[in-house]
């Protein structure tokens, strides 16, 4: 039974098109200890060869694909011509998907928060204007003051009951709590398996549509291990989702 692999990172070549699939090198560090007497190894070069139509999917491009970081599921091949193959081992690619990028969330996340601060500050500046306004005059005060404290309480009760209750994100049914992405913890076992392409793709065109998974993960509450629900997780990622919907298995 062929040995199914996971290997992470950017492409280290360019992208090679043939017929009806494209090729790019990867390599990973090899391994940190090894037994006595044999030579440590720095890095193992694969070669990635990719049907045109999943290569396609993800969206990635010649110039993209040397900075994108990619996973990639598959197994290792021997029936590959040797010139085409120019890494260590070549890898037959089942499933590949674009990773999200830490730099850009970080942007993001960084212009969220200067666009609050001019918004608090502009406030400010608004508080400091009315603050320094021609006050008004006492009689008018006194007078305005005696009809507005007897419409007061109505209106102000109308408004909150008018005011709309924030309307929380729709989650699937059975889900019990709502926890950030990159706080789950997948075990080895599951980076190992490849979930069914087929499915996986009709979960994705489900969040299109819907804008949530259709189940949530099964995870432990306190460790946030993966128990159930790869697939959605792998979806999850694909659509850099920021919270994904949980049950917990106690």
């Amino acid at each position: 039974m062929p040995h199914k692999m996971t290997i992470t990172g950017s492409a280290t070549g360019p992208l090679r098109e043939y017929d009806r699939y494209v090729a790019f090198d990867m390599r990973e560090k090899g391994s940190p200890a090894a037994p006595k007497g044999l030579k440590k190894s720095t890095f193992i070069s694969y070669t990635v060869f990719v049907a045109k139509k999943a290569f396609n999917k993800t969206g990635l491009t010649k110039k993209s694909i040397m900075h994108e970081k990619i996973l990639v599921q598959g197994e290792p091949t021997l029936d590959i011509p040797i010139d085409e193959c120019p890494g260590e081992i070549g890898i037959i690619c089942f499933q590949i998907t674009v990773l999200p990028n830490k730099n850009d969330k970080e942007a993001n996340d960084s212009k969220d928060k200067k666009e609050a601060q001019q918004e608090v500050a502009a406030t400010k500046q608004e508080e400091k204007q009315d603050s320094v306004s021609q006050p008004v005059a006492q009689e008018e005060k006194k007078a305005s003051e005696t009809v507005q404290s007897e419409a007061k309480e109505t209106p102000v009760q109308e408004k909150k009951a008018a005011q709309p209750k924030k309307q929380q994100p729709i989650q699937p049914k059975g889900t019990k709590d709502v926890v950030s992405f990159e706080d789950i913890i997948v075990p080895e076992a599951f980076l190992k398996t490849r979930p069914n392409p087929v499915k996986t793709e009709e979960v994705i065109e489900f969040v299109k549509r819907t804008g949530h998974l259709d189940k949530p993960l099964t995870i432990e509450k306190e460790s946030k291990v993966l128990k159930d629900g790869y697939r959605r997780y792998i979806v999850a990622k694909t659509m850099k989702m920021d919270n994904v919907p949980v049950v917990y298995d106690y």
